[in-house]
């Protein structure tokens, strides 16, 4: 009896948004985890070219780790949530989750392209140009999950402490994505909390909407 409990139990979790959800925490921590080089804001085409140099597989993989597979979970998480609002009723917050989750992630997925072409180059002109449009596109994607925690937060769908992880991120992601978007490297320190309360979002809502699902 308690076996047959406990699989219940187990089976409830892993469902495709819980699953999300955790691979994409996961895929971020295994990229920052690499230690690949991380230029300023403020960096020349000269000095990322040369903080790169000798390094272009791990710079690869950082920008899978953190753009690409992320975009993917940002996908699935932000079309499930959308559902979820849609059947509980807050339409106008789920054609605001969808549209800004799904604008997130097609920009965390520009990012990665234009990562794996900053990985390749050693024109100094190329890499400022692509390394200044992929920070100021991270601005514009974090602003868009800004948008997200909000409208999450007043669509009702999610449990209480999400509703305010979702509220104390979209303040937190909104002042870093200026940041981001004006290259301003001396708040870059902003985006630390930022990332912490977005991957706690992402991950406690895909676990939520699972077994709202359920």
């Amino acid at each position: 009896m308690a076996a047959s409990v406990a699989a219940r139990r187990h089976h409830r979790v892993i469902t495709l948004p819980a699953v999300t959800g955790i691979a994409y925490t996961l895929s971020w921590v295994a990229g920052l985890s690499i230690g690949a080089p991380s230029p300023k804001l403020t960096a020349s085409g000269s000095e990322i070219v040369s903080a790169f140099a000798g390094h272009q597989g791990v710079v690869a993989a950082q920008f899978l780790l953190t753009e690409g597979l992320p975009a993917a979970g940002l996908g699935i998480v932000s079309v499930l949530l959308t559902k979820a609002a849609s059947r509980a009723g807050a339409v106008t917050a789920a054609r605001v989750i969808g549209g800004a989750g799904i604008i997130a992630a097609v920009i965390s997925l520009v990012q990665f392209a234009l990562g794996l072409a900053l990985s390749r180059t050693t024109a100094p002109g190329t890499a400022h140009l692509l390394f200044q449009a992929g920070d100021r596109l991270d601005g514009v994607k974090m602003l868009a999950l800004a948008v997200v925690g909000v409208a999450a937060a007043a669509s009702g769908v999610l449990p209480r402490w999400l509703r305010y992880a979702g509220a104390a991120l979209a303040v937190a992601i909104a002042a870093s994505g200026v940041v981001y978007l004006f290259l301003l490297q001396s708040l870059a320190l902003l985006a630390a909390p930022a990332l912490i309360l977005l991957l706690i979002f992402v991950t406690g809502t895909g676990i939520a909407l699972g077994r709202y699902g359920r």
